[in-house]
């Protein structure tokens, strides 16, 4: 026996050494040669990238370096930014991992006067103020891309060495701040960078306007600044509408601006244009203050030559827009300057945070865009299209015939003349989501001709051009000689934004907005509210007996120069009795709110013992009783 006990043991403790020499084999290989699996178990999925982050990232075939700035010691006391930077850095690293070593993320602590903090300023990071003991808070993501191999030999010797090359930057891109007011887009910020990193030139765009958007070099006149905005970060290509016949593929965004009597060629140049996936952004306007046409001889009589309209293709798509209408809103009405007095004009309107959709990548960090003169969209009875509003009216809106507006340019208070407004937020600007069918059924025999859509496809519509013109939205000033422009709206940030997102791959349009990270407690909170409402309660019945124990006191008051000790006495009585209440009514606020923390210790004592006493006393019990059902088994297996 003593020698077969031996046996057992050493068989055992070989087995021991075997399984500890396996396992650390296993973890070595699988951490040096596998990627970590990893498990998202929040409610909606907060780690998880969206497909089209996915396709995003397996498509750069270049290395991309990312550096996350993020000032640690500035923040050490204020742990919401701290959090936010940990959500950050979190989603960063899920995409690095995602790369398979393309993307490479590096964390600096920009401290104050150091080379960190130089490089973030000169990539172009914004701080804020607000940090321990006044320091400024860098809080942005720099991404930049280093030339092939090919790209480094032609501008450097082949006998160079490699870690000459590492200082080289071919391009740097930037997030100049992460506003955590942008936390649902955080996702599509990132994956934005990311896009542009990998793509080797500017995206196309292609402008066809009957306003002179692009300036005229015979006369002198530049660009619009929206335009010289678009002309910095992309390449604008500028089309002729009379001799449209097709739209290049390669073009990744097309603006129409203000189209007039549009040629049949170019309307379904148009429209295959859309339906092969093209993106398309229209502006009409009823009533273009911009458009370089006199006013027509026949404008007294109604007609209106400044008014653009797409009626085949808006027809079609399941679109109501009618030229003949303005949208007036003097809860939104913007303050002009005429004939030496300051008047608010209905028709030009500041829409501010309340009407921008806060909840599109597009206007969620804008501010307030003017408009001028617009008309609104709908849809259509029978349309299968999707209209989601980018900007629209307030509810104190209404609608009044074009060539009213037109003429009240001399007065436009007296727009407000029987101002009724309609109860209804009249859409502005918005994405038409399709699926489309061609409006030219009769050109199905033509080579290529495309009949119908992809399901998502969309079109961006927008019912004014006025918002495009300098005076809306930005000033020049002089700058030692040099014109300086101030912008006072967002108009610029709307028309980057709307081309920028569009000029994305359809990956990136896929992104959505995700809920934020921050969970609240529910429960604590509707228990708070309903305290709220008790506090509330007991604040309007003290408030009220004082105000009538005030009266009754004014009431017993003795006229002056009188003394009367009768009087004096029920005063004090009165005076007595009020402070009686005060205090219990003082004490019924103080039982309430400790009934309110006996509530929340309560529910805050259930979940300590359902984590730390009942999940790991479960956990055991099934241990155990799997263990026990083990052994059980192995006794009636043996002979």
């Amino acid at each position: 026996m003593p020698r077969l006990a031996l046996r057992r043991r050493t068989i055992l403790l070989s087995a021991l050494i075997v399984l500890i020499v396996s396992y650390c084999t296993l973890t070595l290989v699988t951490s040096r040669w596998m990627g970590p699996e990893r498990f998202d178990l929040t409610a909606d999925r907060l780690y998880t990238l969206s497909p089209g982050t996915r396709q995003i990232i397996d498509t750069v075939h270049r290395p991309l370096w990312l550096t996350l700035y993020f000032s640690q010691h500035a923040t050490r006391d204020l742990p919401q930014w701290r959090s936010y930077e940990q959500r950050v850095a979190e989603m960063l690293q899920e995409m690095v991992a995602r790369s398979h070593g393309r993307i490479h993320l590096q964390i600096v602590d920009p401290v104050p006067y150091s080379d960190d903090e130089a490089a973030a300023e000169g990539s172009g990071l914004t701080p804020i103020s607000g940090g321990s003991n006044g320091e400024r808070i860098f809080f942005g993501l720099v991404g930049s891309t280093r030339p092939s191999a090919n790209d480094m030999a032609a501008d450097f010797t082949a006998d160079m060495p490699d870690d000459k090359h590492k200082g080289v930057v071919d391009r740097t891109l930037s997030i100049a701040f992460f506003d955590p007011a942008r936390e649902a887009f955080l996702e599509y910020d990132i994956a934005k960078l990311l896009y542009q990193l990998s793509e080797p030139e500017k995206p196309r765009i292609g402008v066809i306007s009957d306003l002179p958007v692009m300036g005229n070099p015979v006369e002198g006149t530049t660009p619009w600044a929206v335009m010289q905005q678009l002309q910095q970060l992309f390449e604008v290509d500028v089309l002729d509408a009379d001799k449209l016949k097709k739209i290049d593929k390669n073009i990744q965004v097309l603006l129409l601006i203000h189209p007039k009597n549009l040629a049949s060629d170019a309307q379904y140049a148009l429209d295959q244009y859309v339906l092969g996936g093209g993106h398309l952004v229209v502006f009409v306007d009823p009533y273009a203050e911009s458009d370089p046409a006199p006013l027509s001889e026949d404008s007294l009589a109604g007609t209106n030559n400044h008014s653009s309209n797409l009626p085949r293709l808006f027809a079609d798509w399941g679109v109501a827009y009618s030229p003949d209408q303005v949208v007036l809103d003097r809860g939104r009405a913007l303050q002009i300057e005429l004939a030496g007095a300051n008047l608010a004009h209905p028709a030009m309107l500041g829409l501010g945070t309340q009407e921008l959709n806060r909840d599109d990548v597009v206007t969620a960090s804008l501010q307030r865009v003017n408009v001028s003169t617009a008309g609104h969209f709908d849809l259509l009875p029978n349309a299968n299209t999707r209209l989601i509003p980018l900007m629209q009216s307030s509810a104190d809106a209404e609608v009044v015939p074009t060539q009213r507006v037109i003429d009240a340019s001399g007065n436009p208070s007296s727009l407000l003349q029987g101002y009724q407004p309609q109860n209804q937020n009249y859409v502005i600007a918005a994405r038409l989501r399709g699926p489309f069918v061609s409006a030219f059924p009769e050109f199905a025999k033509r080579p290529g001709h495309l009949t119908r859509s992809a399901p998502n496809t969309e079109v961006i519509l927008v019912a004014d051009t006025d918002l495009l013109t300098d005076r809306l939205w930005v000033e020049t000033q002089n700058f030692l000689g040099q014109p300086l422009l101030s912008a006072f709206a967002n108009n610029g940030d709307f028309i980057s934004n709307l081309v920028d997102n569009l000029s994305g791959s359809s990956a990136l349009l896929s992104i959505r907005g995700r809920s934020s990270s921050q969970r609240p407690f529910t429960r604590v909170d509707a228990l708070r509210r309903a305290a709220d409402r008790k506090f509330l309660q007991k604040k309007q019945e003290l408030q009220s007996e004082l105000a009538d124990t005030k009266q009754r006191l004014s009431e017993l008051q003795p006229a002056k120069g009188e003394r009367d000790t009768s009087t004096s006495a029920e005063q004090k009585q009165e005076i007595e009795q009020f402070l009686q209440r005060q205090l219990a009514i003082s004490k019924e606020l103080r039982d309430v709110q400790h009934q309110l923390n006996a509530e929340i210790d309560a529910l805050g004592l259930r979940l300590k013992v359902i984590n730390i006493v009942l999940l790991p006393l479960l956990i055991t019990l099934v241990g155990l009783l799997y263990g026990w059902r083990r052994t059980r088994r192995n006794r009636r297996e043996r002979p």
